[in-house]
């Protein structure tokens, strides 16, 4: 037997007004396991799944001759006695940017509400899932991996479990580099982040566009957000230098989760899981990130798990299989 896949249409007052003009009106696939329906009364475990910056719910549905998709995934775990029935929940979270780390910012809209407040409720009213903390997780790679870690840091009453594959930290060093990058290939743009934001914008096709430079921007929206800047964010760096501006920079570190941790060491303890891992081969150095936060909730007598694997950041669709059959026996109906 297989589970079942279906998309609601989520119409998000959260996300109504947001200022990219990004649609209100979300497609959340949601996978229902296989005895879903079938057992009167039952409840079932729910494990929202993030995906990375420029991907959204329907990302991970992607099919493949060559690879299983995250449903397909799942299907074998539970099939091969790896895993435990649950329903998991694939939220959208895309921007015109390419992603909103699952903040909320008034330069990009109001994810964190969505997420944490909106489909939350929304699932519960339709769906038969967990009504508590202990029932429900919240796991994602790369940006969505950041996601999970925030979003349960800071909601622990909302989500009892999380896992982060390759997540985003230390952010001096998965990010600081391609900041020289993104300054760099602004020169295609007469040095005009203006410039830049317009032929975006107006792209149909956006692969061409230099990576550091969209992650810049994208990053700069959710990390320092300014209404009253023509942008309507503050970039972190200096446009023709590349020197780091040490004010905005505090804003970023302030939301890096290995920053975040000491602030928030009540919240993590209360979190009956906490699971991360990196690839040692991670094109960001974010296992670098992972080493640093495993020290720091070490330091802050927080329990964890993190493991460390050879892959690199491009790769690591396979560690779904670590995390979901890990959540779905720790998740309480």
């Amino acid at each position: 037997m297989k589970g079942k896949i279906q998309v609601e249409s989520v119409g998000s007052v959260a996300l109504k007004t947001n200022p990219l003009g990004d649609p209100r009106l979300r497609q959340v696939p949601i996978y229902l396991p296989p005895s879903y329906g079938t057992i009167r009364g039952r409840r079932y475990p729910i494990i929202y799944c993030l995906a990375g910056f420029t991907g959204g719910g329907r990302s991970l549905l992607n099919f493949s001759h060559w690879r299983e998709n995250l449903p397909e995934r799942f299907d074998r775990l539970i099939a091969e006695g790896k895993a435990r029935e649950c329903v998991l929940a694939m939220p959208d979270c895309f921007t015109a940017f390419g992603g909103s780390q699952y903040l909320d910012s008034p330069a990009t809209g109001r994810y964190e509400e969505h997420v944490a407040l909106e489909l939350i409720g929304f699932f519960e009213d339709k769906l038969s899932v967990s009504r508590q903390a202990a029932g429900r997780a919240v796991a994602g790679t790369s940006s969505g991996g950041y996601g999970a870690l925030m979003l349960a840091m800071r909601h622990p009453d909302v989500f009892g479990h999380t896992a982060s594959h390759s997540g985003d930290m230390l952010f001096e060093l998965c990010y600081g580099p391609d900041i020289a990058k993104a300054v760099s290939a602004l020169g295609k743009y007469g040095g005009s982040i203006e410039q830049f934001l317009k032929k975006f914008r107006a792209a149909k096709d956006k692969d061409g566009f230099d990576h550091p430079l969209v992650n810049l921007v994208a990053m700069s929206a959710c990390y320092s957000p300014n209404p009253k800047s023509r942008l309507g964010f503050d970039l972190p760096c200096d446009l023709h230098t590349g020197e780091i501006i040490p004010e905005v920079w505090r804003r970023w570190k302030a939301l890096d989760p290995v920053a975040a941790a000491p602030r928030y060491r009540a919240n993590l303890k209360k979190l009956k899981t906490i699971f991360f891992d990196a690839g040692t081969r991670d094109e960001f150095s974010l296992h670098l990130g992972a080493r640093k936060l495993c020290r720091v909730l070490t330091g802050l007598g927080v329990n964890h798990t993190y493991e460390e694997h050879g892959l690199g950041h491009f790769d690591m669709a396979e560690r779904w299989s670590v995390s979901l059959a890990l959540l779905s026996r720790r998740l309480t109906p």
